[in-house]
């Protein structure tokens, strides 16, 4: 596998754009909104699936910069681009008009639109080398049902919770655990999809692997030959 440095420096940016997003987001809160915390702000799923994003994106640039693609890399960068889609699909259906403490408007677009729209972009041009099983990719869900868990333990010791839909002071446990499994389902159902979409991998164009035949000396026959090397007539006849 060669070096596909294009894809390397576009991971580099997108990783450095979530980052300062997150960052910039974090020092306007603690500086301008009174009661701003820290703990509350990581609290949010939106802020530690971008934080997974840009260091996987981080991660995956070095490595496409050095023409090479890890198992486990590949698994990561699916729990990432799972984790951004939960959370793109969740802020346009539930909380696009609620105040998710992203209320500069550059960062909120980053965090909830634009990252997210990457690492599917990230994901669908650059498919894992291997497939990867329906059952494997379940594993991925382990980080949504543990934050789940996470914000329901802490919400009562902290008073606070994150999002309205986990918040049983205002709906009720009822509502809280019917929105928490209805995202569930559309997490696993993204998990699948993407577990099934590395079945593309034979008929979507992989950078790495144009990289390798461009590299090897061009685009080759059906054959295994390279185009234009047919036998010429003087080879036929001499046969």
């Amino acid at each position: 596998m060669t070096a596909n440095r294009g894809l390397a420096l576009f991971r580099f940016w997108f990783a450095l754009l979530g980052f300062v997003a997150v960052l910039f987001q974090l020092l306007h809160l603690v500086q301008n909104v009174p009661g701003a915390s820290a703990g509350n702000y990581f609290s949010y799923f939106t802020i530690e699936s971008n934080i997974i994003a840009f260091v996987t994106l981080g991660i995956a640039g070095w490595f496409a910069w050095k023409g090479a693609s890890p198992r486990w890399l590949e698994l990561l960068r699916g729990a990432a681009t799972v984790y951004m889609t939960i959370t793109g699909i969740t802020y346009s259906l539930l909380l696009s008009d609620i105040d998710v403490n992203t209320p500069i408007p550059w960062v909120n677009v980053v965090l909830h639109y634009t990252v997210p729209t990457v690492m599917v972009i990230d994901w669908l041009v650059d498919l894992p080398r291997v497939r990867i099983p329906v059952r494997t990719s379940l594993v991925w869900l382990a980080f949504p049902l543990l934050y789940l868990a996470y914000s329901l333990v802490r919400g009562p010791i902290v008073d606070w919770y994150p999002y309205p839909f986990l918040d049983p002071r205002t709906a009720g446990y009822g509502t809280v655990a019917v929105m928490s499994v209805l995202i569930a389902v559309a997490a696993f159902a993204f998990a699948v999809v993407a577990a099934l979409s590395t079945k593309l991998q034979d008929s979507v164009p992989h950078p790495a692997r144009i990289s390798s035949a461009e590299g090897a000396g061009g685009p080759r026959t059906a054959r295994g030959r390279h185009a234009g090397d047919e036998p010429g007539l003087e080879g036929q006849q001499g046969r």
